[in-house]
């Protein structure tokens, strides 16, 4: 969960063109217009931080 949360942040802060990432854009732009990457990038950092959380046994079962 972190490593996608940190795809999503690298992705989003580069605005890459892998083809996953273009696909994900693809389908959110129609949402968020010109601001699909910093979505992106906000949505990555949360997803990071919650998938360390939960790495670190801090919350979760």
């Amino acid at each position: 969960m972190a490593f996608v949360g940190l795809f999503m942040l690298i992705c989003g802060t580069m605005k890459s063109e892998f083809v996953v990432y273009r696909m994900l854009v693809g389908k959110s732009k129609s949402l968020w217009g010109e601001n699909v990457h910093r979505f992106y990038q906000c949505a990555g950092f949360a997803v990071f931080i919650v998938g360390a959380l939960v790495a670190l046994k801090i919350i979760g079962r």
